[in-house]
């Protein structure tokens, strides 16, 4: 079983940050053995193993890109960034419904589909696959049985990596190493596409003057900022002419309700769970700054370039950008474990770069 080795070996010749030590570290060789088993296993059984290639080939030019593996709408947007490199193909995508959305009117993925039944008439070159779990290989036997596919993390499993040098790197070996790693990782970043109609519908809406965005709420506990209301005090009190922007999904109601509240003589620009994902990144696009824990539209402001300060724990920094010029505050278990006081700092230093920069101009 020589492939065991690819559930903790990168298959691309070139470095990128990586935990599988730790990885390796903290889960058992048994624990990963069986769940590599089963997956070879199961393309075996389902009659996959003969079709797997290792290279995307000028004659592969209708390609399908499955994509279910990535659970959030950050995940998915790093692992399917490399997608720009693949523009002289043609590509649909097919990924959950809770992620199709981002790709709608996307600059490289030609259809998006998020229903098994839609593709039934299609056929494709290749697949690409995004990895060898039972879900994914169930899924590519429905939708192109007798396809040949590559796969992006294959057998891949378990160690974080930072995913858009991963996807990048990956995509980079599938098409013969056509660039340098010092090219890949110059052009190695989120992508995302903002139609012309939510610019117009942004552009309505966000306040005339430079603004300050600041994202709240998300999904995870450890990377929901508890003390936005402590900081905004502080950001008011430096200027009280600051615009602020809230923005944010369904789960950040509450506490955008609770700032509100909290500052009533203040005039939020209240953006919370009122703007699709895409609209928003425009929303942050036009900010003078975002304040952000990690979460999607974190990678939403890296692929639009915004001026980002960053709250994220457990994963650093080089795990989750790649030549971003985000000011960043680690905490290795908690966002709440970072001081108030330094983020305010980390502000007050992006905004004098930012005046200084334009005054340069």
């Amino acid at each position: 079983m020589l492939s065991f080795k690819k559930t903790y070996t990168l298959q691309f010749k070139y470095k990128i940050p990586n935990y599988i030590n730790f990885h390796l570290h903290e889960v058992s060789f048994i624990r990963r053995f069986v769940k590599f088993y089963k997956r070879y296993l199961y393309i075996v059984f389902k009659g996959q193993k003969k079709l797997e290639v290792f290279s995307i080939l000028p004659a592969h030019k209708k390609i399908l890109w499955i994509n279910i593996s990535a659970p959030s709408l950050g995940d998915s947007l790093m692992d399917l960034s490399s997608r720009v490199m693949l523009k002289n193909k043609k590509i649909d995508l097919y990924t959950s419904k809770k992620n199709a959305h981002i790709y709608f009117n996307d600059s490289i993925f030609n259809r998006v589909y998020t229903e098994k039944n839609e593709l039934i008439q299609n056929s494709y070159d290749l697949v690409i696959l995004d990895s060898y779990s039972s879900r994914s290989v169930h899924i590519k036997t429905k939708l192109a049985h007798s396809i040949p596919f590559v796969g992006m993390y294959g057998f891949f499993n378990g160690p974080e990596v930072n995913r858009i040098l991963f996807s990048f790197h990956q995509i980079n070996l599938l098409l013969g190493y056509v660039k340098s790693e010092d090219e890949i990782n110059g052009i190695a970043s989120n992508l995302i596409s903002i139609s012309d109609d939510d610019m117009k519908i942004v552009e309505a809406i966000i306040p005339k003057k430079k603004y300050l965005a600041i994202s709240i709420g998300g999904e995870w506990k450890y990377k929901v900022y508890e003390k936005w209301g402590d900081l905004i005090q502080k950001i008011i009190s430096n200027n009280e002419n600051i615009k602020i922007v809230l923005i944010g999904s369904i789960n950040a109601e509450n506490q955008s309700r609770e700032l509100i509240k909290r500052f009533d003589n203040y005039q939020f620009v209240d953006l919370v769970s009122k703007l699709t994902f895409n609209q928003t990144a425009e929303v942050i696009r036009q900010s003078e700054v975002l304040i952000c824990c990690d979460g999607g539209l974190m990678h939403a402001a890296s692929a639009v370039n915004a001026n980002i300060i960053a709250l994220i724990a457990r994963l650093q920094a080089d795990m989750l950008f790649t030549n971003d010029a985000a000011i960043t505050l680690f905490d290795k278990s908690d966002v709440n474990n970072i001081e108030v006081e330094d983020v305010f700092k980390s502000y007050i230093e992006m905004t004098n770069l930012f005046d200084n920069h334009l005054q340069a101009e």
